[in-house]
């Protein structure tokens, strides 16, 4: 399960995140290729958009039922609100 505290700062604002235990699979970058990105220098995918919706949301919700780590979050701050 993702942590939110260890949410990596390369990921936009918003509900989904990637954190530090990302081992770069790309699964998530494979599966909704929109909202997920691979940094390759530093080994880690992040949330580039956050979708908005609800196709875009179940999209987001398939990479992280493919994350075989555990690594996205989908309990970040939304954008609107002051966490």
């Amino acid at each position: 399960m993702a942590v939110k505290k260890n949410r990596l700062a390369q990921n936009v604002p918003g509900k989904f995140y990637v954190d530090d235990q990302c081992i770069a699979c790309d699964a998530c970058v494979v599966e909704a290729p929109l909202f997920f990105s691979m940094n390759d220098i530093k080994g880690h995918a992040y949330v580039k958009m956050q979708p908005t919706t609800a196709e875009q949301i179940q999209l987001a919700n398939e990479a992280l039922k493919h994350c075989p780590v555990d690594a996205i979050g989908d309990d970040g701050y939304n954008t609107n609100s002051t966490n």
